[in-house]
């Protein structure tokens, strides 16, 4: 993360390096032609064409590289320090008033560069102008130091400060967005890892519960077996419709505690299955409608081109999960609609209740986020969201205009998809 921020403001750099030259070019042309004071134009030519030269390169690797250490920062920093002590050698030394454009060198290595750079960039800049003070090629700057603004060398100075304000505020000011970003996202990986953690404790928990749940379903299994089969019940065909309801719903529960196991990892040969993704939507909906109170399942498939997909029981349940949520609001009429948009697969999942609470969709996917004010709720669309995000996909929710909520899930068909063996002739 550091280091694409070092990308960037290596970047900065390059773009300060042209308003250097420019500047350079447009100083030189005005103290030679606006006030007549002979400069050593060939060889500070030469020295702004090894300034062209190095950040011409400079653009061409890190258009390429995507990556800036601290060594290289300062380098190239270093690089900007020894061109603008040859220039200053070139007019005056210390006797010219961009002399104080070294200041500019510091306080961006203090912002860019660690700590023991930054003061190496001081030491670096400190015996520069020491050096110049003592060796320099003589500028003919007129004796008018008191005239206030009419002295050159005040102007000098004046325009200087002015350019070093100016240049500093634009480019700190977007140094430390690079920065700030570069944290944000920083920060951003750090809640995904931490949700990420939370979902492996979930699911050792679950795993264990599954475990110990395994024993007394088989065990109610058997007693309802054996009251379907006594004189008291077979005769009753209220009792024995209540029995088959209980057994119906048993076998749910069990078929739960199952898919917890498989996507714990337990019989992993069979997590994944091959298939269609027309098959396996519809055998889902059929399913899910099947087992479920709900008074009206409303299912449309508007896939037209099937194409053979890998399905295991967690992208499953978090479909259902998705669904049960909808049931839960909307009783009466639930619907899912499937769609294909270019390489993603789009469901979404609408219901005729309450909606979300505003207040709520900001935090969809967080975990214990919800208005069911039950201890746990929350942790179904929190599953959702972190399921399609594996996958690359998106979860985005919304309360409809004509009543009810609406939840989207969209999944890129590469994550899922298998590519068609070929057929082999005969």
């Amino acid at each position: 993360m550091e280091n694409a921020a070092g990308h960037k403001n290596m970047l900065q750099l390059i773009q300060l390096r042209w308003i250097a030259v420019i500047g350079q070019i447009t100083t030189i042309a005005v103290v030679i032609v606006g006030f007549g004071i002979q400069l050593p134009l060939p060889h500070m030519l030469k020295v702004l064409a090894c300034l062209v030269a190095f950040n011409i390169a400079s653009h061409l690797r890190w258009h390429e590289r995507r990556v800036a250490t601290n060594g290289e920062l300062f380098l190239a920093l270093l690089v900007d320090v020894g061109i603008l002590t040859a220039q200053l050698y070139l007019s005056g030394g210390t006797t010219n008033p961009f002399a104080f454009l070294f200041l500019l060198q510091v306080i961006l290595s203090a912002v860019l560069l660690e700590t023991w750079s930054t003061w190496s960039m001081v030491a670096i800049t400190s015996l520069c102008l020491a050096g110049l003070s003592l060796f320099s090629e003589p500028l003919a700057f007129p004796a008018d130091h008191g005239d206030g603004l009419s002295s050159l060398y005040v102007e000098g100075l004046l325009m200087c400060f002015v350019m070093n304000a100016a240049l500093l505020v634009f480019f700190v000011t977007r140094i430390n967005r690079n920065l700030r970003a570069g944290d944000a996202q920083l920060a951003e990986l750090r809640q995904r890892a931490a949700e990420e953690d939370h979902i492996v404790r979930m699911g050792l928990l679950a795993s264990g519960a599954a475990h110990e749940l395994g024993t007394p379903l088989a065990t109610l299994s058997v007693i309802l077996g054996d009251w379907r089969r006594m004189p008291e019940f077979s005769q009753n065909p209220e009792l024995l419709e209540e029995i088959g309801d209980m057994q119906t719903q048993l076998q749910r529960c069990k078929s739960i505690v199952s898919g917890v196991l498989l996507s714990a990892g337990e019989a992993r040969g069979e997590s994944s299955v091959k298939t269609t993704i027309n098959t396996f939507l519809n055998e889902l909906a059929k399913e899910w409608g099947a087992t479920r109170p709900v008074a009206s399942f409303a299912y449309e498939n508007r896939i037209e081109q099937d194409i053979p997909v890998a399905f295991d029981s967690a992208l499953k349940q978090m479909i259902c999960n998705v669904l049960d949520n909808a049931l839960e609001a909307s009783p009466q009429w639930v619907s899912m609609e499937a769609t294909r948009d270019g390489d993603s697969l789009i469901l979404t999942v609408t219901d005729a209740g309450p909606g979300f609470i505003p207040s709520m969709l900001p935090q969809i996917g967080k975990p214990y986020q919800s208005s069911k004010g039950r201890p746990g709720s929350g942790l179904g669309l929190f599953f959702v969201v972190n399921v399609a995000r594996k996958l690359g996909g998106t979860v985005t929710a919304s309360n409809r205009p004509e009543g009810g909520a609406l939840v989207q899930l969209t999944l890129p068909l590469a994550a899922i998809s298998l590519e068609e063996e070929p057929e082999h002739a005969g």
